[in-house]
């Protein structure tokens, strides 16, 4: 950070609140959100955060057949309430809190959606569900929507990246969802700069929840809602509270328990605002190819330019050996879910040849005994040389065949990555294949069309018609 901002800082910071002092970091971020309302974004920003609300539109329709997502749509049901909000792939209207809740658990029911390369933050899962039903509330345009949605990418990131640096908290994905959300939401209603303040303490004494257990749930559905509703929830709570005149504490970076010493005591606190305004993180989220957990992406993808050079079938393979950084493994090593296991997401790709939505979702393939056959060859190995490289998410794939050959593929550029981004074609063939068994295939290309051209819609309630099912 330059003098100049350093003494700018320092003097806003001195006399905001009478004699109160606000943490420069405080007084840039608060700032900086209570401006994204009416901040224009560069195309290119434009146009990448448009392709992640469309992968995460897709991600909600996908997932509202699968388990959580059907527990998601029952409790919805249940509920009853307002009608003000749409919940996706249904014809559900309810509140903005529980709407933004179950279009979240509808975005992670599966491991589709959005995610960062060093695991803990699928942000697009929490960030674009509680804009999405606030915005409704509210009826924001499409240029509103997408300003929220990239400043929600923007804060809750740099959340989560302060906290991974120099946290106390071994699960960080609330703390993305949370402050990505409320964020997003606050932009929505469009909060003052003091308002700002308040909103960034309810995220802060939201974010902390959510533990580890959630790997013991096989279905997935305990993982969805951490992941994703809890977030959207908290996020369009925040905001709501806020706008209804609540107070709370003005500067949560400042004095006695706050945000910094509660949840990143070794961290630097300039990392909430390193870069804004130039460095979007909606470009440095990967948008998924395969319909799996992150860390799989990338030996999939070897697996696949091993084949494209040397094709082989599933008998001719006597081992696969993979190696992943040593924080991954142990989430993907034979986890019980389909879509986060090693053994059995390879084992498809051999069989098939390809992976599809169906078949890393396929819970009762798991036990087939061709499948379990092939499993057996599959080693994860905890490679501590890649855990270094983070957040560079990258496999070496071994592959050892029947007639004594090993080929050795090493990937961390998997298609989607910042890297090596798919382009806008490719988004739209990825949500076509999600979304059109389920809304039918006009519906899906309609929303396809609207969603590139946001900046033409007048009411984000426009998107309800498309986004309901057919």
């Amino acid at each position: 950070m330059n003098s100049k901002n350093v003494a700018s800082d320092r003097a806003a910071s001195r006399r905001i609140s009478g004699e109160e002092t606000i943490h420069p970091v405080m007084v840039r971020l608060s700032g900086y959100m209570s401006a994204a309302a009416g901040r224009a974004l560069p195309a290119n920003i434009v146009r990448e955060t448009q392709h992640h609300i469309l992968d995460t539109l897709a991600a909600m329709v996908s997932g509202a057949d699968l388990v959580p997502g059907q527990h998601a749509l029952r409790f919805a049901r249940s509920y009853g309430g307002a009608s003000i909000a749409t919940v996706a792939a249904s014809e559900i209207l309810s509140g903005p809190i529980e709407a933004a809740m179950v279009n979240g658990v509808l975005a992670n029911a599966d491991e589709t959606d959005d995610n960062y390369s060093t695991g803990g933050a699928h942000p697009g899962c929490a960030i674009v569900p509680a804009a999405l039903a606030l915005g409704e509330k509210h009826g924001i345009d499409g240029t509103r929507f997408v300003r929220a949605v990239a400043l929600g990418y923007d804060v809750g990131m740099r959340a989560f990246k302060l906290v991974a640096g120099g946290g106390v908290l071994s699960e960080t994905h609330n703390i993305v969802g949370t402050f990505g959300a409320a964020a997003a939401c606050g932009c929505v209603v469009a909060l003052d700069t003091a308002q700002m303040r308040i909103l960034i303490d309810y995220a802060s004494q939201q974010a902390g929840a959510g533990i580890g257990a959630w790997r013991q749930d096989s279905e997935h559905v305990e993982k969805s809602f951490m992941f994703g509703g809890m977030g959207a929830r908290n996020g369009v709570t925040a905001a709501m509270l806020v706008a209804a005149g609540w107070t709370g504490v003005n500067d949560v970076f400042s004095g006695p328990g706050n945000l910094f010493e509660s949840y990143a005591p070794r961290a630097d606190p300039e990392i909430l605002v390193h870069g804004l305004g130039e460095d979007y993180e909606v470009t440095r989220t990967i948008i998924k190819k395969w319909s799996t957990g992150g860390p799989i992406q990338s030996p999939l993808e070897a697996i696949h330019l091993v084949r494209q050079r040397r094709p082989f079938d599933a008998e001719e393979v006597t081992q696969i050996n993979v190696r992943v950084a040593t924080s991954a493994a142990d989430k993907i090593d034979d986890s019980v879910m389909p879509n986060l296991s090693m053994q059995y997401l390879v084992a498809v790709m051999l069989l098939d040849g390809s992976l599809s939505f169906k078949a890393a979702h396929d819970e009762p393939r798991m036990h087939d005994p061709e499948v379990a056959r092939q499993r057996a060859k599959v080693k994860v190995i905890a490679d501590e040389s890649l855990e270094r490289l983070l957040p560079r998410r990258v496999a070496v794939v071994e592959i050892t065949f029947s007639d004594g050959s090993t080929f050795v593929e090493r990937n961390d550029t998997v298609r989607g990555s910042p890297e090596n981004p798919m382009s806008s074609e490719e988004v739209a063939a990825k949500a076509r294949g999600l979304m059109a068994p389920v809304l039918g295939a006009d519906k899906c290309e309609k929303l396809i069309e609207t969603i590139f051209a946001l900046e033409g819609v007048t009411d984000i309630r426009q998107l309800r018609p498309l986004l309901q099912r057919a």
